[in-house]
């Protein structure tokens, strides 16, 4: 690996940071490498020497790791999970999903099913508690007991 010029390691933060923020939105590398100021080549060698990954392995990987929390929490489904955490395919998420942790979305869950307490979709929902730990701008419902 090669360094990466100090001066670019705060773009590159920002970059990753915007990342963290919208994974659950299309992102494409255009417009990644465009908050990091820089092109997109550029940006994906810098960005894969500064954090070891490309930008978009790093994207599959945090949204792999909201689907985890999901599936372990939510009593939402796998495809509910899959489009909330910006899949826009259940097919190449079961199969991203399986390649990173090992196993499938439904085995996963399966696996946590009687150690926590599941949290009901209808009230993430309703109570403005969106699945992906956002907290709406609307209040919640004050007829809700």
């Amino acid at each position: 690996m090669t360094a990466v010029p100090v001066q670019l390691l705060a773009h590159l933060r920002r970059a990753r940071d915007h990342l963290d923020r919208h994974y659950r939105e299309p992102l494409d590398l255009d417009a990644v490498a465009a908050v990091a100021r820089v092109s997109k080549y550029h940006f994906v060698r810098c960005f894969e020497s500064a954090y070891g990954e490309t930008p978009m392995r790093y994207l599959t990987r945090r949204r792999i790791e909201r689907a985890q929390d999901l599936l372990r929490s939510a009593n939402l489904t796998v495809t509910e999970i899959c489009m909330t955490v910006g899949f826009s395919s259940l097919g190449s998420f079961s199969s991203r999903f399986t390649a990173v942790v090992g196993m499938s979305p439904t085995a996963y869950r399966d696996r946590w099913a009687h150690s926590t307490a599941h949290i009901p979709g209808c009230f993430l929902f309703m109570n403005g508690v969106l699945p992906n730990g956002a907290i709406s701008k609307k209040p919640p419902r004050a007829d809700v007991q």
